[in-house]
């Protein structure tokens, strides 16, 4: 995966900045759950930021256009910084690609280094915009399995006060949060998290949603993986519950992978029917050309030839799709791979490639 560290800037108090997470996939089997039902084997996939485009330059970073945005855009974002630097070179064509993520809300990883003001400093200036912020918390314990995106909090009580200061960041202010992306999936994963830690997993999960929901206007989103990971809904159902779906408004599909946003949809209308019928929303950021095929043992890392996917909106025409989001963010990295720099840095190669393969 990949997430934000927090810098100082103009917009509210904080300033992405990118930090390693983006998460390999290696083959295994999924175990049986404790519902007894058995998921399908885990694939080789990966999971688990407008203006003015003519070409005219200021000097000045413009901000990107919030008319119709679902939530807030961050001006001061990795996009939005490259399109300033673009218009700077008088490279104009370079500059309108980029602008159209750039002009796009995406999700705000949460860092370490001041949960609490980097949070604060997104839902005000979001709320000043008369939107809401769109979040990820993404610091368990032992997250991705040793790989590009290791790491997370040294233990659970870390972890809870970590927690406790984005809760309060976020206080009565709008929000829509995913939380931990993989971390359900890789308890079903074979050689992944040990054992020994799931039960405390499941309890670090359960609170963050209960936290997350006392806050009078956050809505907040379980992860649950992709359908080419779990390949059987069935098998996430004891483990959304044990990880407290039913305070949930919902679980979250897609995040950082390129499986369609029509496999998407029917993969979760099956696991929507099997946990009380909650919604979902789906990561639509890198899915416009579907995953990449072939024999590729890491075919989710930065894979040739994507494209940006439906732009985010919380009208989707489907009841149980709250909305297509853009949780992964373009342009940054999946890792030191296929020429790539380390997981959640910005690769402008790939961002513009993304950009001209969008079929929009």
């Amino acid at each position: 995966m990949y997430g934000t560290d927090v810098g100082r800037s103009a917009v509210g108090r904080a300033r992405p900045r990118a930090h390693p997470p983006v998460r390999a996939r290696r083959a295994a089997r999924v175990r049986t759950v404790a519902s007894g039902v058995l998921a399908g084997a885990v694939l080789l996939v990966g999971c688990s930021s407008g203006g003015d485009s003519s070409g005219e330059d200021d000097g000045e970073s413009k901000a990107p256009s919030r008319a119709d945005a679902p939530y807030w855009i961050n001006p001061e974002g990795s996009a939005a910084r490259q399109v300033a630097e673009y218009r700077d070179r008088d490279d104009a064509e370079k500059a309108e690609l980029i602008e159209r993520i750039a002009s796009q809300p995406v999700a705000e990883w949460i860092g370490v280094e001041d949960p609490g003001g980097q949070t604060r400093g997104f839902t005000e200036a979001a709320a000043k915009d008369e939107l809401g912020a769109l979040l990820v918390l993404y610091n368990l314990p032992h997250r991705d399995c040793g790989q590009y995106s290791q790491g997370g909090a040294g233990g659970g009580d870390e972890y809870r006060a970590w927690l406790d200061e984005v809760v309060e960041g976020i206080g009565d202010r709008k929000a829509t949060v995913v939380v931990e992306p993989d971390a359900l999936p890789h308890l079903l994963q074979e050689g992944c998290t040990p054992r020994q830690f799931h039960e405390e997993r499941y309890a670090l999960l359960k609170e963050a949603v209960g936290r997350l929901k006392q806050q009078p206007n956050t809505k907040v989103y379980l992860d649950a993986g992709n359908p080419d990971w779990v390949r059987d809904p069935g098998g996430l159902v004891e483990p959304l519950k044990r990880a407290g779906i039913d305070q949930a408004d919902g679980f979250a599909l897609n995040v950082s992978n390129y499986q369609t946003t029509a496999s998407n949809t029917a993969y979760g209308t099956k696991l929507s029917s099997m946990v009380g019928g909650k919604p979902f929303v789906i990561d639509t950021s890198r899915n416009g050309n579907g995953p990449a095929r072939g024999h590729d043992t890491e075919s989710w890392c930065n894979p040739p030839g994507r494209a940006l996917g439906e732009v985010p909106t919380t009208e989707t025409g489907d009841e149980l799709v709250d909305a297509y989001l853009w949780i992964k963010r373009p342009g940054e990295s999946d890792g030191a791979c296929k020429g790539g720099p380390k997981a959640g840095e910005w690769y402008p190669e790939y961002a513009l490639e993304l950009a001209r393969n969008a079929k929009r």
